[in-house]
């Protein structure tokens, strides 16, 4: 059976799923690299909040920087941005399917929709989670400011390779705009919550 919101009725009784309506939600956070860490962590939490009826205007966008990732919008696309969490423990297992993500963002070499979306003001984090590969560290340790990636992002801010890169082009749309940076006014939505 494959996971999608036309589906989630066959799922077997104690598989729990989203209790809110996900054509209510909105975005309120971009979140780069979608792998099983913070799909487990981050987009459970969110998940979990939405559960109770809060954070409706806190949902995800999935994002990526990479071709790859092109691969991995495509799945996310497939099943609606719906994800399952297994919890297994001594005492036994558990699933939930959670519906905290609701779209993904086109991946482009331009990263010109990321850069986009970043600067939208309904945006109030950008979230990542790369791997080692994606700090630029130096064989030696340190910043790879020599990377061919960091190279092309200093020649061409307009249209980077690196997440850090669209983050840095994003901010200076959302300064032009007068938006203030992500997170401006993050605690009083907090406090919301």
């Amino acid at each position: 059976m494959r996971l999608r919101l036309d589906t989630l009725d066959d799922l077997p009784p104690q598989v729990r799923r989203p209790s809110y309506a996900r054509a209510d939600l909105s975005a309120g956070i971009i979140h780069i690299g979608l792998g099983n860490f913070h799909r487990a962590h981050q987009a459970w939490y969110l998940h979990r909040l939405m559960q109770q009826g809060l954070a409706q205007d806190w949902a995800i966008l999935g994002a990526g920087v990479r071709p790859a990732d092109g691969a991995q919008r495509a799945r996310m696309l497939a099943q609606d941005c719906l994800t399952t969490l297994i919890e297994l423990d001594p005492s036994g297992k558990s699933a939930e399917v959670t519906g905290a993500m609701i779209g993904f963002i086109p991946v482009a070499d331009d990263n010109a929709a990321l850069i986009a979306h970043m600067a939208e003001p309904a945006i109030r984090i950008v979230s990542l989670t790369v791997t080692e590969g994606g700090y630029y560290v130096a064989p030696e340790g340190g910043f790879d400011a020599d990377h061919p990636d960091m190279a092309h992002d200093a020649a061409h801010p307009e249209t980077p390779r690196s997440a850090f890169g669209a983050i840095i082009a994003a901010l200076k749309l959302r300064r032009a705009a007068r938006l203030g940076p992500c997170g401006r006014d993050l605690y009083r939505q907090c406090a919301q919550l």
